[in-house]
């Protein structure tokens, strides 16, 4: 038992790690299927708060937001996508402590989605993949911006990340805490929400390193890539439509950490 069970933990681990890359690589070719039927444009993110002229954005692990920021746009990942992607697990990270309670019916849902646990509405929901296609994040100093992808063929000025594993930190859930879907070195679970997945989280000194995980991403060419957190570029949500003003610390969904050849 000895040799059999750290040989048994790692061979979990690596099955975990194909079939979330396996599930990246899915989701890339349903974006991509999905251009070529709207003239060669991705969905626009669902990953935003208010209405009209007033709205900010908002985290980008969002799967289905409150409403629609104008009546032209849908709400939720699925209204755009689920005619190429039916199977609602595609877009739950494998490692994650577990699967949200009511991922497969809001997925089915789409945008009737109403959490029959709550009085409200219509009701958000936070996945386990962070999604970048059409998101808009500040990324550092002097106002920069990094711009999601909004198709096959997008400009030079957009990144070609479509798709990674949520890691952050100071998270509103998890004040102080590293967080991700992938499980590392002395995490909790931090339990879902009625609006959000659960996650793993790690209190911790802001200026302690970071704990050692091995993340993925997918991009707009379909191949999926592996990536260290040493590696990774911290994001900040906007406050603004144009990405240029971020968020204060201590407020919201904190910082969010992509992948070095986001900016590339």
């Amino acid at each position: 038992m000895a040799i059999v069970g750290p040989a048994l933990g790692q061979a979990k681990r690596k099955a975990r790690e194909m079939l979330g890359m396996s599930r990246q690589k899915q989701i890339a070719a349903a974006l991509n299927l999905f251009a070529l039927d709207n003239d060669d444009l991705y969905p626009q993110s669902v990953a935003t708060v208010g209405f009209g002229s007033h709205w900010n954005w908002s985290a980008p692990t969002k799967l289905a937001a409150n409403r629609a920021r104008s009546l032209a746009l849908h709400r939720s990942v699925s209204a755009y996508l689920r005619t190429y992607m039916p199977d609602a697990q595609t877009v739950h990270c494998p490692s994650a402590p577990r699967e949200y309670k009511y991922l497969r019916q809001a997925w089915d849902a789409g945008e009737k989605w109403d959490n029959p646990n709550t009085t409200f509405p219509a009701d958000p929901v936070g996945g386990t993949f962070s999604l970048f296609w059409n998101y808009t994040g500040f990324i550092g100093g002097r106002r920069v911006t990094i711009k999601g992808p909004t198709g096959p063929a997008q400009g030079r000025k957009c990144s070609k990340l479509l798709v990674a594993d949520y890691f952050g930190y100071d998270h509103r859930r998890s004040p102080g805490a590293y967080s991700s879907c992938e499980k590392f070195k002395g995490a909790d679970i931090t339990p879902e929400t009625w609006l959000s997945s659960a996650y793993w989280s790690r209190t911790t000194d802001p200026n302690a390193p970071m704990p050692e995980i091995k993340l993925k991403a997918g991009y707009i060419d379909g191949h999926v890539e592996t990536y260290s957190t040493s590696e990774a570029v911290p994001m900040k949500i906007a406050i603004t439509a144009d990405g240029t003003v971020p968020y204060p610390d201590g407020v919201g969904d904190g910082t969010f950490f992509l992948p070095p050849n986001a900016l590339h």
